[in-house]
């Protein structure tokens, strides 16, 4: 009998050593993530209330929401591309192999529509976050060419207007390992995604880069998206034209001119254009560098959101006061026009169209980056425990997700959360957001904006308080 437990215990050393001997090492709190760990990664860029589109663990553009509905299974096909003159195997996707799960586990990924997804990539690439900045590093042994790819929007404390941008910045940094020079060509391309197949679709120039655009009409304004994709390299080249042909054609096409160094210029608004690439071509010594900017950019001022109920009358619509940085009366802001009208966002007021975007965009690029930097070097210098400071920043990017709004006249409203396809539960609920931390302290304008919705708006005159945004016309027709 004493042997027998012996034997177990002998068992029971084996086997954990056995399972020990076969785990991946454990990844440490806000370090680079690799491996399996990049497989569920879904990194979160857009700004305060412009919407959002996510850059996964392998570089991948997926859950595009910039409608201001929730669309985490929107995965546009677009994608930055790398060709190497003269180099077996020397064209590729600039981003990390595809996760297994999404093969099998995506709409219509059964039936091959999987973007890019069988198109040759890095073979190894990790994941790095210092919030609001990811880093990825890719390489392959058959290429000898590493690539980083550093992607951000700002995200400044105390500073919501820059912080509510509708844009993106991508650093692609290239490294030639050959002893040789290398000719290459870097691509950005992209399928018109704004295009709802109802007319109206165009892909538009603007410097060094395109605007894949779909316009509104005079009844359905939220028709209307304009997406723009451009460099500051004074070299790059653009088509404005993917080949016209039928289902994955225009696709393999764009891929068959750029595996092969093609660089096509067909001319902007051509009819039906299913998609357009921007090219920079450059040369690189052994072991030299170069890194390319590609700046995003998105407007959509229009929307079908609306919640709650209709004003019964003048005396329903709101008079919320506006107090100044030192809690002074400032006057008093109109809300008869949200009341009457759809959502639309906060953008919208400060930019005309995409082009103003575009242009302030780049102009302060710098300066705005910085800005940001200062934030991120300040939140990671702390004597917190390390799991502590990744579940806050974790915390952080809901902030750059669409369950955040900020209306026309600068206000916020926020959803509870977001599903797959719907924002749950509307109307700023007091039970989630008077316990929020994150906007109070780096955002307080916008908290302000969130107390007066809750004793302006939601409070009826008979003092009951509603916990949503929307719900105070009920409870007037209650109190009758």
């Amino acid at each position: 009998m004493k042997n027998g437990f012996y034997f177990l215990g002998l068992c029971i050393c084996l086997c954990l050593w056995a399972s020990c001997s076969s785990m991946e090492e454990v990844r440490d709190y806000n370090e680079k993530y690799t491996g399996e760990y990049t497989s569920r990664i879904a990194f979160p860029i857009g700004g305060l209330g412009t919407g959002m589109f996510c850059v996964e663990g392998s570089g991948a553009i997926s859950n595009m929401n910039i409608r201001h509905k929730t669309e985490m299974l929107n995965e546009p096909t677009m994608f930055a591309g790398l060709y190497l003159k003269g180099v077996d195997n020397g064209s590729i996707v600039v981003e990390g192999q595809v996760p297994d799960w999404k093969k099998f586990g995506q709409p219509q990924s059964t039936k091959g529509y999987g973007g890019t997804w069988g198109l040759p990539r890095f073979k190894d690439c990790d994941f790095e976050v210092k919030f609001p900045f990811a880093k990825l590093r890719m390489s392959d042994d058959e290429l000898k060419m590493d690539v980083t790819m550093k992607v951000w929007n700002p995200f400044i404390p105390t500073d919501e207007n820059n912080s509510g941008l509708p844009v993106a910045g991508f650093e692609y940094t290239f490294k030639n390992k050959y002893a040789k020079e290398v000719e290459a060509i870097f691509s950005y391309n992209s399928k018109n995604f704004v295009d709802i197949r109802n007319g109206g679709a165009s892909i538009r120039p603007i410097e060094n880069g395109f605007i894949i655009s779909q316009k509104g009409t005079e009844t359905q304004p939220f028709h209307q998206a304009d997406f723009a994709i451009f460099t500051d390299e004074p070299e790059t080249k653009v088509n404005y034209c993917w080949f016209r042909g039928w289902s994955f054609d225009s696709f393999t096409m764009c891929w068959n001119e750029m595996s092969s160094g093609v660089i096509k210029e067909n001319p902007a608004n051509m009819a039906d254009a299913p998609g357009a690439s921007l090219y920079v071509p450059f040369r690189l010594q052994p072991g030299e560098s170069k890194t390319i900017r590609l700046y995003m950019a998105w407007y959509v001022p229009f929307s079908l959101v609306r919640e709650g109920l209709e004003p019964i009358d003048d005396v329903d619509v709101p008079i919320v006061p506006v107090v100044n940085e030192r809690g002074e009366p400032a006057g008093y802001i109109d809300t008869s026009i949200q009341l009457s009208d759809k959502y639309r966002p906060w953008y919208s007021s400060r930019f005309a169209n995409i082009e103003e975007v575009a242009d302030y965009w780049m102009k302060n690029y710098n300066t705005l980056k910085e800005k940001t930097e200062l934030f991120t070097d300040a939140f990671y210098a702390t004597t917190l425990p390390a799991e502590v400071v990744e579940a806050v920043a974790a915390n952080l990017t809901i902030l750059k997700s669409p369950t955040i709004f900020r209306q026309y006249d600068g206000r916020m409203w926020n959803w509870e959360g977001c599903g797959n396809e719907y924002g749950s539960c509307y109307g700023s609920c007091t039970h989630v957001w008077n316990y929020a931390q994150a906007i109070p302290h780096l955002f307080p304008k916008m908290e302000r904006t969130l107390r007066e919705t809750e004793f302006f708006v939601s409070q009826a005159k008979n003092g009951h308080q509603a916990f949503k945004g929307g719900e105070t016309m009920r409870v007037k027709v209650r109190s009758v």
